[in-house]
């Protein structure tokens, strides 16, 4: 081992580096499913059917929105490439750019969620009792899909600026007022179900508007151009479509989770819901060590840096798995405490309280993931891990539908599904992502 000590100057140099951006980003993130948590308290006390109805609504909602990520992570990767080689204006372009394409996007997909409800709602298995509650929240979301999206342009163009620290607080207001709004027409207005999608929708708008005047600002501060263009719109959309398809293997691997829990019983489906949403808080948690990772990566190979780059790898995946086994200790123990803050039913309880049991064994093997995916998001290489999302869902599909096929309702059916979900669907992304970073094919340099 090396006594350099220029060696340990430089590994603390590169750890404050990841931090001052993790940080900020965790707050961020972790605000993200916040929503859905505070959604989830609040609608809960409604009544276990609601519960059920807003585990497949947000479901079929995150899945639009999750679909769509490519937004922020080709832009991060792209606008910190041009940031390494010294071109603020032609960062900026891009970060514009991708903010009209997920405009033009969020309005074309909100028109098909409010259309498309009932289908959506009806394929994934819903009982008569809880249809309408989803349908519901579904419908009256749909219009901060918009702004959904366009939160995350902004927020991938500000990333790969080196700036998480704006998306960060305009993140927190918008989780306070989420759960303002939500309390206020959920209860106050009388709406129920309905309020709880309008106040996020009405939050996403909100957050959206202010974080368009941040970026826009800088653009023109720059000389970047700011009105639509054709070109590079379509720039962005095709450097996106490897991640769609990327993202597309994870929403659906979700989805087929949720098919699953739908057909363990609603005592599954509810449990399902908080378990989620907790994976939820804790993957984004992890995940703002990957964003830290991309915006580090992508500016290191934009400047031919391929050392830097290597050195940003070794770093966040210490980082990364160390996390994962701190949050792992923290949820595996939260479940007695966490599940009554979210239903009262005692079987829902018991399910929440073992199935986060599983998930706080497999946070180390997701903390990894997680890093690992940032950095080859980074570095560009999305068109394999579009081709090794495919082949992780492809291995997850049997165990799931066997799950569903062959475990017993409720709890213990629970817990049997989120140890294939956390367990193998993420072991398999671990092995696929681990091989290709051993490599150098991914260090393509340049901006």
């Amino acid at each position: 081992m090396s006594n350099d000590p220029r060696r340990g100057h430089g590994a603390r140099e590169l750890d404050v580096r990841i931090l001052a951006l993790a940080v900020p980003a965790l707050g961020a993130l972790v605000a993200e499913p916040l929503f859905v948590l505070a959604d989830s308290a609040i609608v809960g006390h409604l009544g276990t059917a609601e519960l059920a109805g807003l585990s497949l609504a947000s479901t079929v909602l995150l899945t639009l929105v999750g679909l769509c990520v490519f937004l922020a992570y080709a832009t991060t990767a792209a606008v910190a490439r041009r940031i390494g080689a010294g071109d603020a204006r032609g960062a900026l372009t891009l970060g514009v750019d991708g903010m009209w394409l997920a405009a033009g996007l969020g309005v074309a997909l909100a028109a098909a969620c409010w259309a498309g409800a009932p289908w959506a709602v009806g394929a994934l298995g819903a009982s008569a009792e809880v249809a309408p509650h989803a349908v519901a929240y579904l419908r009256w979301s749909a219009p901060g899909l918009p702004g959904m999206l366009v939160v995350l342009a902004s927020t991938g163009a500000l990333r790969g600026l080196q700036d998480t620290r704006t998306p960060l607080w305009v993140a927190a207001g918008g989780a306070v007022a989420n759960a303002a709004l939500n309390v206020a027409l959920v209860y106050g207005a009388g709406m129920g179900i309905a309020g709880s999608g309008l106040g996020t929708a009405l939050a996403q708008l909100g957050m959206a508007a202010v974080l368009t005047t941040v970026v826009l600002r800088g653009a023109r501060r720059a000389g970047a151009a700011v009105r639509p263009a054709v070109g590079g719109i379509w720039a962005n959309a095709r450097a996106g479509a490897p991640l769609l398809i990327r993202t597309l293997s994870l929403r659906l691997a979700i989805l087929l989770t949720v098919f699953v829990a739908a057909g363990l019983g609603e005592v599954a489906l509810a449990g399902h819901q908080v378990v989620a949403s907790v994976w939820g808080l804790t993957a984004f948690a992890l995940d703002a060590l990957a964003i830290a990772a991309q915006a580090l990566v992508g500016r290191a190979l934009g400047a031919a840096d391929v050392a830097q780059a290597r050195a940003v790898l070794r770093r966040t995946l210490t980082w990364g798995t160390g996390a994962g086994v701190v949050l792992g200790v923290v949820v595996a123990a939260s479940g007695w405490w966490l599940a009554p803050l979210f239903t009262a039913d005692p079987e829902v309880r018991t399910a929440v309280t073992w199935a986060l049991v599983v998930v706080g064994a497999a946070m180390p093997i997701a903390g990894w993931v997680f890093v690992l995916d940032g950095i080859l998001i980074g570095a560009g290489d999305g068109r394999y891990l579009a081709a090794a999302g495919m082949l992780t869902l492809v291995a997850y599909v049997p165990v799931a539908l066997a799950v569903r096929a062959f475990a017993p309702d409720g709890g213990g059916g629970l817990a049997l599904l989120w140890a294939a979900f956390a367990g193998v669907f993420m072991l398999a992304r671990a092995l696929t992502t681990g091989l290709r970073a051993r490599g150098t094919t991914w260090m393509v340099t340049g901006a």
